[in-house]
């Protein structure tokens, strides 16, 4: 027990852990100092430190989760990682939402944002480093075209539907409980299933990857051989101390990474200002920040021909954050009193609308290509267009 616990504590997820909530220690204590009249010079050197640290954090954070992956396999393994990131992310939109002052889009705003990013940057960018390593490669379509239901699913409920519906963008509160309701109950019934009975529909099925030999180079090549075919109540009882101590130390390692990423919202939004950018590019790159462990994760599993894995962890990453987000902001809106703007702008809708589309068509294919990838890259572009416009 002591061995086991001391392999995985070892002094560099330490110095991670001491880094990641050090910074945001200190950024707490010099907030009154990063005011708007700051200079420019401390503001950048703030900016590059945290970006840092974060950096540091994220590679500590994939580090836990491939094990955690290898351990527990998939779809468990990148459920982890990926609810661990979703929910602590739900947490901090709550809190703004309850705190002071008025934020009625910052849900709509955060999910958009993210949802260009996992479903076009990092799907396309996996999708080109597969494609270009690999070649073509074959992708569990059940467990894919699972995920994709889902994701059309609440994305019509969270970003279409309130502006035909609703008023000003938001539902009626009459319309909401029935939203709430129906939200939670798709993706309990979907946890349900990925974890029980449908859990082989997210395996990898591309030979290259299955096969005997394919499975002996993949084991030699990692520092945990693959784990033999257990059951999922098998592998915890059998590995209950590693996973338990595994999975609090990269809960540990990714919070501060949110935390900094939302505290240092307001020097970007302060240096964006300063060089005249658009506010919303902000939200899309504090994003891109707070799911960087994912994108790294992701990039990782594409370079080894991982493509379930790649879509375990972005179109899951995507169904989670709906699936939670959403009907947590709309319940807080009931108890508070808020409006809770939900719908897109037609120039939103319409890129959403194709990056689905996309989505469906580059995914029904037996395989899945370098040019799909590049399709999804154009899309992110297009979207970074329309931050500017």
């Amino acid at each position: 027990m002591t061995a086991a616990f001391r392999s995985i504590l070892t002094p560099s997820a330490i110095v991670r852990l001491v880094l990641g909530w050090g910074a945001f220690a200190a950024l707490l204590f010099a907030g009154p100092l990063l005011a708007p009249s700051v200079p420019a010079p401390l503001l950048v050197t703030a900016l590059i430190i945290i970006v840092g640290v974060i950096l540091v954090c994220a590679f500590g954070v994939v580090h836990e989760a491939e094990h955690l992956a290898r351990r527990l396999g998939d779809p468990y393994g990148s459920l982890v990682l990926t609810l661990s990131i979703v929910l602590i992310e739900v947490v901090l939109i709550a809190a703004v939402l309850l705190g002071p002052g008025e934020h009625a889009t910052i849900a709509r705003d955060s999910v958009m944002a993210v949802s260009m990013i996992i479903l076009n940057a990092v799907i396309g960018l996996c999708l080109l480093v597969a494609g270009l390593r690999h070649g073509s490669l074959a992708h569990n379509r059940t467990g894919v075209s699972t995920y994709l239901s889902l994701i059309i699913v609440l994305a019509a409920l969270a970003f279409a539907l309130p502006a035909l519906i609703g008023t000003n963008g938001s539902y009626e509160a009459w319309q909401e409980i029935p939203i709430i309701v129906l939200t939670i109950g798709i993706y309990a019934f979907f946890l349900f299933r990925q974890m029980g009975a449908q859990a082989a529909d997210f395996h990898e099925v591309d030979p290259r990857l299955t096969t005997p030999a394919a499975v002996t180079r993949r084991s030699a090549s990692t520092v945990e051989e693959t784990p033999p075919k257990q059951s999922i109540v098998e592998i915890i009882s059998t590995h209950r101390s590693e996973i338990i101590v595994r999975l609090a130390l990269l809960i540990a390692t990714v919070t501060p990474i949110v935390l900094l990423s939302h505290d240092m919202a307001s020097l970007l939004d302060d240096g964006l200002g300063r060089l005249g950018a658009p506010v919303a590019l902000s939200g899309v790159v504090i994003a891109i920040i707070v799911f960087l462990p994912e994108t790294i994760t992701s990039v990782r599993a594409a370079w080894q021909g991982e493509i379930q894995r790649v879509s375990n962890l972005c179109h899951g990453a995507q169904v989670s954050t709906v699936g939670l987000t959403i009907p947590t902001v709309l319940l807080i809106g009931l108890l508070t009193d808020q409006p809770i703007v939900l719908a897109e702008s037609p120039a939103n809708l319409l890129l959403l609308a194709v990056t689905l589309l996309l989505s469906v068509t580059a995914f029904a294919a037996k395989r899945v290509t370098a040019i799909h990838g590049a399709a999804h890259l154009v899309i992110f572009a297009i979207f970074a267009i329309t931050l500017f416009s």
